[in-house]
């Protein structure tokens, strides 16, 4: 049977590890890290990043974070680099190239052949003494003091390390590039993130017929067959100019027929909401729902600039699409 305490142990023993690690690099962000986001702010072409094994995988990670903040970047393994993959790159490129040692046989290679070419080596290594760091016009030191791994052989602080140093990079070229969450959208257009950040309430509101509007001089009970019809649970208010002037909805309703049956054939202007929440047919879907919840509504109407109704969007549109 498994033993709790040692794997509880084993695992806090791992994080203590790599958080000190960390710890250290901060010390280690310098002129020299400020050299590289200098090189790459003023790169005319695009950040291949190459490596094999575990910081391969590091550097794939780190390309497409490159890549979804503005900064265009693709992986070359350094294996194929050798064999064809070299001429994917072009002077104006950058290398960012990745090994702990610093004297991975593959990347080795590759080194003489991106000289010839002039292309700029920035390399994420463990070894400043090594002979990536002697070819790199821009070395960043993520050295370690151990491993992670009992035995001190399987990268893991020093995977960990390389991953911080370049999410650092990417931070600070989304700060100096000023990328906002506007430009983020653009390269994410899939998936709820891509929802959350691109879909506006045009795209999602009911239109035309499908806008639950009464006059203000119409009766409750006109408006119980507006808001029936529509099934929003809500009506607009108008007033003769054609104006959003108040909203009335299905739990008015009820409150209101509780208190008296008879009001039914009073005007809609009497029991309406005057001034409700409204807004624009370009604001996020996700804005959307969030005055929903802070509102504790579940309907907006959205109005034009002579504050016509034009539209109404329901929580369940939202829902629907995703965004949450």
């Amino acid at each position: 049977m498994a033993d709790k305490k040692r794997i509880i142990e084993s695992a806090k023993t791992t994080i203590k590890i790599e958080s000190e690690a960390l710890k250290k690099l901060v010390d280690r962000i310098d002129d020299e890290f400020v050299k590289a986001i200098e090189l790459i702010l003023n790169c005319k072409g695009r950040v291949v990043v190459t490596g094999v094994g575990k910081s391969g995988v590091i550097g794939r990670k780190i390309t497409a974070t490159l890549a979804s903040t503005g900064t265009p970047s693709f992986f070359i393994h350094a294996g194929e680099g050798g064999h064809g993959d070299l001429g994917m790159i072009v002077r104006d490129d950058i290398v960012l190239a990745l090994s702990y040692s610093g004297e991975t046989e593959e990347v080795s290679a590759l080194l003489p052949a991106l000289k010839r070419m002039g292309v700029k080596i920035i390399t994420i290594t463990g070894n400043r003494h090594s002979t990536l760091a002697k070819y790199s016009d821009v070395v960043l030191n993520i050295k370690v003091a151990k491993e992670a791994c009992p035995m001190g052989l399987a990268p893991t602080t020093s995977t960990t390390a390389a991953l911080a140093m370049g999410d650092a990079i990417a931070v600070a070229l989304i700060n100096e590039k000023k990328f906002s969450s506007k430009d983020f959208a653009l390269y994410h257009p899939a998936g709820a993130l891509g929802k959350m950040l691109l879909l506006t309430v045009a795209d999602l509101m009911h239109t035309g017929a499908d806008i639950p509007i009464v006059r203000d001089n119409m009766t409750v009970l006109d408006s119980l067959y507006e808001i029936s019809s529509k099934r929003l649970g809500v009506t607009a208010v108008i007033d003769n100019k054609e104006k959003l002037i108040g909203v009335f909805t299905d739990g008015d309703l009820r409150r209101l027929i509780e208190n008296n049956p008879e009001l039914l054939n009073q005007p809609i202007k009497k029991f309406m909401t005057r001034n409700p929440k409204i807004i624009k047919q370009d604001t996020l879907a996700a804005e959307a729902i969030y005055i929903m919840n802070e509102k504790k509504i579940t309907s907006l109407f959205i109005i034009d600039n002579k504050r016509k109704p034009i539209g109404i969007i329901h929580m369940h549109d939202i829902l629907k699409a995703g965004i949450r």
